[in-house]
C-alpha cells in the first residue's frame, strides 16, 4: 500500500495547528503532573475504553490505596476490585494486578522501558506500551489510539474511506514532534477530543472501525453485576445471585463457569467469591 507523502511545510503546519490548540486549551489531568512509569501506567490502563471524566474519579483512589507496584501485587484481586468499581472492563484490574506481581518479582519494582518487554506483561499491547514509553520515559515511540487515529482522519484523509491504520501509523512516524514526544501526543489527544465533540466521527472512515455492542442486557453487564455483588456481600450461592441480578438461570451459570475458568471468582461448595 503506497503511503501519502508529506512536505516538511506541511508537517510543520500541522504540528502548529495542534500546539496552537493545544497551548490554548490544554487539558490539565493529575497523571500529566507526573513522571513516575507506576501512575502513568496505571492511567493508561484506566484509559481504555474508559472516558477521561470516569478515570478521574478513580485514579486519585486507586493511587492513594495502592501507591506502587508493591502494594498493588501484594494486594487480592477483591481488594484492588473494591477501588476499581465504576471503571468496568475488570480483566483491567486483574491485568494490573498480574503485571506488578511480574514487575515485582522479575524486574525488581521496575517497569521495563522498551517496548519488546512492555507488551509481554499482562494487559499492555502495542498502544498502550507505546503511550507508556512516551509520557514515562519521554521515548519518540510511535502508536495509536482513538483520539489520534480521529485527528489523522480528519486533517488527511477526509475524501477517503476505509482508512488502514498502516497508512495513519506513517504519517504519525513523520510528523512525531521527537524533541518532545510527551507533550506532542498530549496534544493529539487532546485535539481529538475537541474533534469529537465538535464533528461527526471521523474514526468511521477507519477500516478497523467496530460499533460497540450494547451494554444492556449483555454478559458483559452481568459479569460486572456479578462481580460487583461478590465486592459487596463476600461470597454468594447462584440461586441469590440469579435472584438478585435476573436473568436465566442456565445463562447466569455459563457466566459463572467463565468467570471461574478466567481466574476472577472460586466456587467453595455452593458460593462463589472472588479470588
Amino acid at each position: 500500500m503506497k503511503h501519502r507523502q508529506l512536505s516538511p511545510k506541511q508537517i510543520s503546519s500541522f504540528q502548529s495547528t495542534i500546539y496552537r490548540y493545544f497551548t490554548e486549551h490544554g487539558r490539565d489531568l493529575p497523571w500529566r503532573n507526573t513522571n513516575d512509569p507506576y501512575c502513568i501506567l496505571v492511567s493508561e490502563m484506566m484509559l481504555q475504553q474508559t472516558q477521561v471524566e470516569r478515570v478521574m474519579e478513580k485514579y486519585g483512589l486507586f493511587l492513594s490505596r495502592f501507591p506502587d507496584f508493591v502494594s498493588l501485587a501484594k494486594a487480592t484481586l477483591r481488594e484492588i476490585l473494591v477501588v476499581w468499581q465504576g471503571l468496568g472492563y475488570n480483566r483491567r484490574a486483574m491485568s494490573l494486578m498480574k503485571l506488578a506481581q511480574v514487575v515485582v518479582t522479575e524486574n525488581h519494582g521496575k517497569l521495563p522501558a522498551n517496548l519488546e518487554a512492555l507488551v509481554k506483561l499482562p494487559g499492555i499491547g502495542r498502544a498502550t506500551a507505546g503511550s507508556i514509553l512516551a509520557f514515562a520515559f519521554h521515548e519518540p515511540s510511535v502508536f495509536i489510539e482513538t483520539n489520534i487515529r480521529r485527528v489523522f482522519i480528519h486533517h488527511f484523509f477526509q475524501d477517503r474511506e476505509d482508512v488502514h491504520d498502516d497508512e495513519i501509523m506513517a504519517l504519525v512516524e513523520v510528523t512525531l514532534d521527537r524533541s518532545n514526544p510527551r507533550d506532542w501526543y498530549y496534544a493529539l489527544m487532546d485535539y481529538g477530543s475537541m474533534l469529537k465533540k465538535q464533528i461527526a466521527n471521523p474514526n468511521k472512515k477507519s477500516a478497523h472501525y467496530t460499533r460497540q455492542s450494547p451494554f444492556e442486557d449483555s454478559d458483559r453487564k452481568i459479569r460486572g453485576a456479578i462481580l460487583k455483588a461478590l465486592v459487596r456481600d463476600v461470597s454468594m450461592t447462584e440461586e441469590g445471585m440469579t435472584t438478585a441480578i435476573g436473568g436465566e438461570k442456565e445463562r447466569m451459570k455459563n457466566i459463572l463457569s467463565a468467570l471461574v475458568k478466567e481466574g476472577f471468582i472460586v466456587k467453595r461448595d455452593k458460593t462463589y467469591c472472588i479470588v
